[in-house]
């Protein structure tokens, strides 16, 4: 059975930084391409990042170029989102997806999701 657990969420105030960790089990990804999504509340949920396991590409939204990283541990199966510079406007449910599929334009597993709070 395949599971994504995010974890690394909490409350930070503006400016300060937040590591989002996605540990895979069931299977490795290592040929798929795994993203993180956010969702606030009232609000559909947003593509943030995405990384292409096997050559280690990666995408990311406007909003948090220059200011999100995201990574991969191959030994440990599990991906990373580095937040730094974080703005309230970050504030969010942040899930981790796996597995995407070009065919549906959709991501096969996701995570339970983690809170990400930024104060003013």
């Amino acid at each position: 059975q395949v599971q994504l657990v995010e974890s690394g969420g909490g409350l930070v105030q503006a400016g300060g930084s937040l590591r989002l960790s996605c540990a895979a089990s069931g299977r490795t990804f290592r040929t798929s391409v795994m993203g993180w999504f956010r969702q606030a509340p009232g609000k559909e949920r947003e593509f943030v990042a995405r990384i292409n396991w096997s050559v280690g590409t990666t995408y990311y939204a406007d909003s948090v170029k220059g200011r999100f990283t995201i990574s991969r541990d191959n030994a440990k199966n599990t991906v990373y989102l580095q937040m730094n510079s974080l703005k309230p406007e970050d504030t969010a449910v942040y899930y981790c997806a796996a597995d995407y599929n070009i065919g549906t334009a959709d991501y096969k597993y996701w995570g339970q999701g983690t809170q990400v709070t930024v104060s003013s």
